[in-house]
């Protein structure tokens, strides 16, 4: 006997969280930091905690090693540092998305941190998503307002995580193995990865691993999405002095390893649905491209699959794009992703889907995605929302707060970039 929808999902949205907390779990520092972790050394071991995960990682440093352990936090501003902070770690906040001067203070600090190391100590480097903007210290001749001014145009143009962080590499003092190259200890690195294809030298930009581009490719970015840098930035990617350092034999000890990853977070989200015997279909954890064009690709598979029958789970991750117009409304990639599948299944009452950032932000606004459900349309034509004005606005969560439709976490502890569910049931 055939048993009804409610038997199955008494509640899809609570169904939905479950694949995102499995996520979550799967990829926090209390679980991914497990037996990854490097031998003390014969001298001080130097902790640097750097991303949106730098708190728990470095309390999972503390209660792994134990004293005596001394390091610095470089968190977001909007964290609560004093919570889980451990003992003997300073405390930074910067800015995110775009560079603030904490960000300033918190790469000077790291670079003294380094510097101050002896060759017979250990600097460990605990490294997540969101640490470009935290960590930031333009080299001569260009300010932190010129370099914000470049980031926000970067942000708004479409460019992939990669083109930024090329860009952003170019234009540091910490970035692309120059904290490495500040200290004579060797250095191992641990990498919650938020970047499509897992290459860890993007992840924060690479502070501590070498960096494979260059100053070219930085202005073939900025060529490639119509950008006129100010004269000092463009004299600086000039420049040969900021071309990324090589290392060589110098950092032939230096050792990483990626604890984390979207692969590991949607393979435990993966093994809940297949516990709910659902047909579950990972698309990857890779996918790239503008956030509208992918939900409409994602629709076409789900409506698909609804035709066919049965029951069915669609995952995937990766880093969307938005390009923003000129007076931008509130919203992320993942809300832009939501706002994008709700128009285009228009209603189809046996598929909903969660749309959600890791780190429990997405974009501007506070919220971390965005549900849609078989009557997100019909509770905006109640209100008189047009959701394609919203669309074209740049303002998805505005439209999603105004249904109810956002889905809230705060910060996860963890950043291993965009989780997206699709439930397909008969």
């Amino acid at each position: 006997m055939k048993r009804s929808l409610d038997e199955n999902f008494p509640d899809p949205r609570a169904w939905l969280e479950g694949l995102f907390r499995a996520a979550i779990d799967a990829t926090h520092p209390d679980r991914c930091l497990r037996g990854t972790w490097p031998a003390r050394p014969p001298g001080r071991l130097g902790v640097i905690a750097c991303g949106k995960a730098a708190v728990p990682m470095a309390a999972q440093a503390a209660r792994h090693y134990g004293a005596p352990i001394s390091g610095l936090v470089i968190r977001p501003q909007s964290d609560d540092g004093a919570t889980g902070l451990p003992a003997g770690f300073r405390d930074y906040a910067g800015c995110h998305p775009v560079p603030g001067s904490g960000s300033v203070r918190a790469a000077e600090a790291a670079l003294d941190f380094a510097a101050g190391l002896a060759e017979s100590d250990l600097l460990l480097f605990l490294v997540s998503g969101g640490g470009s903007a935290l960590m930031c210290l333009p080299p001569t001749g260009v300010g932190l307002e010129q370099k914000q001014a470049l980031t926000r145009s970067l942000l708004a143009c479409g460019a992939t995580i990669a083109e930024i962080n090329c860009v952003r590499t170019h234009l540091s003092r910490v970035k692309g193995g120059r904290l490495a190259m500040a200290t004579t200890a060797a250095v191992e690195t641990r990498v919650i990865s938020d970047v499509p294809g897992n290459d860890a030298a993007l992840v924060a930009s690479g502070p501590t691993l070498e960096d494979s581009s260059t100053l070219g490719d930085a202005r073939a970015v900025l060529e490639r999405y119509s950008i006129t840098p100010s004269a000092a930035i463009a004299r600086a990617l000039q420049d040969p002095e900021n071309e990324s350092p090589r290392f060589g034999a110098r950092r032939e000890k230096d050792r990483y390893a990626i604890v984390a990853s979207g692969r590991q977070a949607l393979e435990a989200a993966a093994a809940v649905g297949r516990a709910s015997s659902l047909d579950v279909q990972v698309l990857g954890d890779h996918l790239q491209g503008d956030a509208a064009e992918l939900a409409a690709e994602h629709a076409r598979m789900a409506l698909g699959l609804a035709a066919r029958g049965g029951r069915h789970c669609l995952l995937s991750g990766g880093e969307t794009t938005v390009r923003l117009g000129r007076s931008p409304g509130t919203g992320g990639r993942n809300t832009e992703y939501a706002l994008a599948l709700a128009i285009q299944l228009n209603g189809h009452p046996g598929i909903r889907a969660l749309a959600a950032d890791t780190d429990g932000i997405d974009g501007v606004g506070g919220h971390a995605g965005a549900w849609v459900e078989p009557d997100s349309l019909k509770r905006a034509v109640k209100q008189g929302l047009d959701p394609r004005s919203f669309l074209e606005a740049n303002d998805s969560a505005s439209w999603f707060q105004r249904i109810d439709g956002l889905f809230t976490t705060g910060p996860t502890g963890t950043n291993v970039n965009d989780f997206r569910a699709l439930l397909i049931l008969d």
